[in-house]
């Protein structure tokens, strides 16, 4: 079939498209000024009978970036005859109280190191002993080794974290609850008001575990060491005559305990754990009194009692205090 010469900018008739007839009326485009320039012409093969669209280069002020759905997968579903479990129960919800379903195994305490080198020496002592034939005395040393690492057993505590409380530092009975004067060892600028306080004071003996914890969670803010005498810790006088260490910690909050280690009659070494400046949480440790001593505790503003003399407190476990609460009333004695 002969073509028709066509003006430039304009495309020749396709193959196997029917072309108008004869004697059709003509139509005009009508042709505006805001028309767009004509493309450029693309060459088409003749033995194709589709139009052949030219591919303009992608540049990068085309790209626009769009959000990207990802679409979650279902859950599977549940063979023919069965229920299909709830998506929720795929995640385990763990309890408040962290513990979960597994029960907790009971453990050996560990020793703290601090114990090496007078179980050392009591062990020493009684392997002369032995080899010099005095086997009672040799018994008896061997009982004081192991009884000296029982005192520096350092068993795991687990501390209960709430708002508002205050955990007992330390081992022992509680002693005192009496208003105190505050020590002028935690009185200052960013430290303690100067007044009174309730004091809660335990008692360590020498069958108690006496590794101290931090009694909330914050900075240690400060450390006082004050050298002093060695009377009965179990004697009043022992927070102002005897060897002592001061912390303060505050907590997140501003909240600030202070409280003191006492050296007893029996104890001649306070061993810290912490300095100033240092964070702890809740129930850390934060030193050691050798061989009985006491603990007084310092509760600030707000806070009352929920403890009573003669009970047995537990460190970093037994609430001693609680904030905007009624203090604890003492029952009977059994």
């Amino acid at each position: 079939m002969d073509h028709e010469k066509t003006p430039a900018g304009s495309r020749g008739p396709i193959a196997g498209r029917q072309q108008p007839a004869a004697d059709a009326p003509a139509i005009t485009p009508v042709v505006t000024a805001e028309a767009t320039p004509a493309a450029a012409p693309v060459a088409e093969p003749a033995d194709t009978a589709f139009p052949v669209v030219a591919e303009e280069p992608v540049t990068e002020e085309a790209v626009t970036e769009e959000p990207v759905t990802v679409a979650m997968p279902e859950p599977a579903s549940a063979p023919a005859g069965e229920v299909a479990p709830p998506l929720a129960a795929a995640v385990p919800v763990v309890p408040p109280h962290g513990a979960g379903p597994e029960p907790v195994a009971w453990e050996w305490p560990s020793i703290h190191p601090e114990s090496t080198r007078f179980a050392a020496i009591a062990l020493g002592v009684a392997a002369l002993c032995w080899f010099a034939d005095w086997n009672v005395l040799a018994g008896l040393m061997l009982l004081l080794t192991v009884g000296i690492l029982a005192f520096f057993r350092d068993p795991r505590r687990a501390s209960p974290a709430g708002i508002g409380l205050i955990l007992s530092p330390a081992d022992g009975l509680i002693s005192q609850i009496v208003e105190s004067e505050i020590p002028r060892q935690l009185v200052g600028e960013g430290a303690l008001a100067t007044g009174k306080a309730t004091r809660i004071s335990i008692f360590m003996s020498v069958f108690d575990v006496h590794i101290n914890r931090a009694p909330i969670a914050g900075t240690v803010t400060r450390v006082a060491y004050v050298p002093g005498l060695f009377v009965n810790a179990v004697l009043d006088k022992a927070s102002d005559e005897n060897e002592r260490q001061y912390i303060l910690i505050e907590g997140s909050d501003g909240t600030r305990v202070g409280f003191t280690q006492i050296a007893g009659l029996v104890a001649r070494r306070i061993v810290g754990f912490v300095r100033e400046g240092v964070m702890v949480g809740e129930g850390q440790r934060v030193g050691l009194i050798r061989f009985g001593s006491r603990v007084d505790v310092y509760l600030p503003e707000g806070y009352s009692p929920q403890v009573v003399k003669g009970q047995r407190a537990v460190a970093g476990e037994t609430i001693i205090a609680r904030r905007d609460m009624a203090p604890a009333v003492a029952g009977s004695r059994a």
